[in-house]
């Protein structure tokens, strides 16, 4: 009598996960609320404050979550990389989420998952929508799936601020970069990246640190993949008029790309870049 051996399962891959809030307490609750009703529970839930003005709200999650209270204005890569530090050695993935970000239930499952069948594939994201948080309910656009550079070096979320249409929604597939909003990466591959001790180079304090990371993943060979059956809610903070958000904002986000894209040796990004970050530096604009 023949027996079929079965074939051996991937074991459940431990994720942990780091939230950094900077006067978010409301958006903590609702990002914590979604963790709370996973499928699948995160192996760990780090929370790193990095200077709100009123650090009360901290002391209802200590029991939950592993509670950091960085320098304040330190900034969201050096939050990151606290939290990171504080990641259980035993955890085999890494969710870095923003607090504005609530994923859906089986989010942390199918993640897991995934990455547990696809050895090759050192970070993965999925299917994230807008979400108006004022009024409490989505916004029926697409925030992002995945992020993508023009040939001349512009770097932007796919899908960004179109109408969500399922029957149009990108499949799975492999992609540039990832949105460090949602951005689920094995820790394996995070470690090697690391600099310094870094996961997220820290001179960029904050935005377009997801690209660098991103790209320093592809440079040790390890595939960025787009994962539609992951979803999740955002609230984007970048507003659609850049004269709105502070100038100081406009001008790390100039300055980071243009850090990129010579890092990459990319010419014509660079004047680019450079002539972006010029712009906003004498014009304001």
């Amino acid at each position: 009598m023949l027996f079929k051996l079965k074939k051996k399962q991937p074991e459940r891959q431990r994720v942990s996960v780091i939230i950094i809030s900077y006067n978010n307490e409301s958006q903590v609750a609702k990002c914590l609320d979604a963790l709370r009703q996973q499928t699948v529970s995160p192996h760990q839930m780090i929370l790193v404050d990095t200077g709100s003005k009123d650090r009360s709200y901290l002391e209802k999650y200590r029991e939950e979550c592993y509670v950091i209270e960085a320098e304040p204005h330190c900034g969201f890569c050096v939050g990151n990389n606290l939290g990171y530090l504080a990641v259980d050695p035993e955890a085999d993935a890494v969710l870095f989420l923003n607090p504005d970000a609530f994923l859906f239930p089986d989010f942390l499952e199918n993640g897991a998952r995934y990455l547990s069948h696809h050895t090759d594939v050192g970070a993965i994201t999925g299917l994230t929508l807008g979400y108006d948080f004022e009024m409490k309910k989505p916004t029926g656009f697409v925030d992002t799936t995945g992020i993508f550079s023009t040939w001349y070096g512009k770097w932007y979320d796919r899908g960004q601020g179109s109408i969500y249409e399922p029957v149009n929604s990108p499949g799975h597939g492999d992609i540039p970069a990832i949105c460090g909003a949602v951005f689920l990466g094995r820790k394996k591959a995070l470690d090697q990246t690391r600099i310094n001790r870094e996961v997220m180079d820290s001179r960029y304090f904050m935005y377009k640190e997801d690209i660098d990371l991103s790209l320093r993943l592809l440079k040790k060979k390890w595939k960025l993949r787009y994962v539609p059956e992951l979803k999740a809610y955002h609230c984007r903070g970048w507003k659609k008029n850049r004269k709105e958000m502070p100038r100081q904002y406009r001008l790390y986000s100039a300055r980071n790309e243009l850090r990129v894209n010579w890092g990459r040796k990319h010419l014509i990004g660079s004047l680019y870049s450079l002539t972006k970050y010029l712009t906003v530096k004498v014009f304001n604009c």
